[in-house]
């Protein structure tokens, strides 16, 4: 074999590799029960390679005004993993900041949420089938996201205090 035919064969190989995204579990953690609650917070797995994530937070109270994202990666327990960033989430959706990381977050869960307009926001907040293959799209092809099992924390604060925490675990393999 010559060897220009066994490096055609090398990168067919090297471009059949590819990164899968799952996830793993939800927690959604209301930390004041008159600010928010849970309606619900689930995943859904409709077959082996269809999941899907769902959440429903009934707000009690308004505003919510900051949102904070911390990415945990699992090395001897999960450590703090790339960033951490706090955003005011009303100027966010105003667009006043462009924040990249904070686009590239917000970009995980725009199709699928209700969250799509400025402030305030006096309704219910959700996010509806968030799917896997999604979320695969989003960590192998838009910024690839070394192998692992990962969780991405949010909290929702109003009036500086942490009104409610949802952790999404996943894992990339």
């Amino acid at each position: 074999m010559s060897v220009k035919l066994v490096l055609f064969f090398l990168l067919l190989l090297v471009l059949k590799i590819s990164s899968k995204y799952e996830f793993t579990n939800i927690k959604c953690t209301s930390l004041d029960e008159t600010f928010v609650g849970f309606e619900y917070c689930y995943l859904k797995s409709v077959n082996r390679s269809y999941k899907y994530l769902s959440v429903k937070a009934n707000l009690l109270k308004t505003p919510v005004t900051k949102v904070s994202f911390i990415v945990f990666k699992k090395h001897n327990g999960y450590r703090p993993f790339m960033f951490n960033i706090t955003i005011d989430g009303c100027r966010f959706m105003g667009g006043a900041t462009t924040h990249s990381l904070a686009n590239y977050l917000y970009g995980f869960i725009r199709p699928y949420t209700n969250i799509n307009h400025r402030c305030p926001y006096d309704h219910d907040i959700m996010v509806e089938k968030l799917d896997t293959d999604f979320m695969n799209y989003q960590v192998t092809k838009i910024l690839p996201v070394p192998e692992g099992d990962y969780y991405i924390e949010s909290r929702w604060n109003s009036y500086d205090v942490v009104r409610e925490v949802i952790k999404v675990y996943g894992t990339i393999s």
